[in-house]
């Protein structure tokens, strides 16, 4: 990758034209996550992102950075792993709520309470789009999708209550149509030492009929401030029945996980010279 100048803009951040649906809630999170990365002044060579797999797993093609597109529900072990081997990274993961909290969810708890510095962000739909609209673990109870035509009864998962009762560092939940207020929580987060949980309420145009645009500008409710304990957190979540937008938690004392390893005494520096040729053959060999 040819390396952008000291002063990134968005025009440095564009990767492929992407296939999302026209009204794909995950244009408005692409577009804040590239504009706070441009306003902390952090260029692409300074960036990877991870995912899994969905619709909102496709990220690292539509941007233009270091990325992996790994398998469904294991991102956060790659990127922990990316963060743990380039400590000068900053590790950015996306996905859905399917793959971060269903499949990944075991992942999920450990990255919560490890608290690596990695920023993780949930483009939460309620549903499996990308295999065409299954239940998710959002989903709301009596929806009717194409797995559940007598409606959904399982309860939803309450995430944000989840990471901050597991000992989340920073939990905050955005709306992808609020792209202003959106990337600045996203700018907190980038910034956060330590594992930030980013839900984004992002809207499935195809699929959803129910969590829509409409629906959440109505119900949802500020956050002005983030709470001072975890307790009056999960209460104004439960409260509001998780409609909630913007910081809920932060926690800044509790040390990252390679501060509380000594890790950074020990790990070498990413070497930025040219890449040996007969190496990186040898590497690509191995992928064949």
């Amino acid at each position: 990758m040819s390396i952008a100048p000291s002063a990134p803009t968005l025009k440095d951040y564009r990767g492929d034209v992407n296939t999302w649906c026209p009204g794909c809630g995950h244009f408005g999170v692409l577009a804040a996550l590239q504009r706070a990365l441009v306003n902390l002044k952090i260029s692409p060579h300074e960036v990877i992102t991870v995912s899994g797999i969905g619709c909102s797993s496709k990220v690292p093609e539509y941007m233009r950075s270091y990325g992996f597109h790994s398998l469904h529900g294991r991102a956060l072990p790659v990127a922990q792993g990316a963060k743990m081997g380039a400590k000068d990274l900053h590790v950015i993961v996306t996905g859905g709520d399917g793959d971060g909290y269903g499949i990944g969810g075991n992942h999920f708890l450990h990255a919560v309470r490890r608290n690596m510095d990695v920023t993780y962000i949930v483009m939460d739909n309620g549903l499996y789009s990308l295999t065409k609209g299954q239940t998710s673990p959002t989903s709301p109870l009596g929806f009717v999708t194409r797995t559940t035509v007598y409606g959904n009864k399982e309860r939803p998962l309450d995430a944000l209550s989840v990471a901050i009762a597991a000992g989340g560092t920073f939990v905050a939940q955005g709306f992808s149509s609020d792209v202003k207020r959106l990337t600045e929580i996203l700018e907190r987060a980038i910034q956060h030492r330590g594992f930030a949980l980013v839900n984004v309420l992002s809207p499935c145009v195809t699929y959803n009929k129910v969590l829509t645009y409409d629906y959440y500008k109505e119900h949802l409710v500020t956050v002005e401030e983030p709470f001072p304990t975890r307790e009056e957190a999960i209460r104004f979540v439960k409260e509001h029945r998780g409609l909630v937008h913007g910081i809920l938690f932060v926690d800044p004392e509790t040390p990252d996980y390679q501060t509380a390893l000594g890790y950074e005494l020990r790990t070498r520096e990413i070497d930025e010279g040219p890449m040996d040729e007969a190496l990186l053959r040898e590497l690509e060999e191995e992928f064949r």
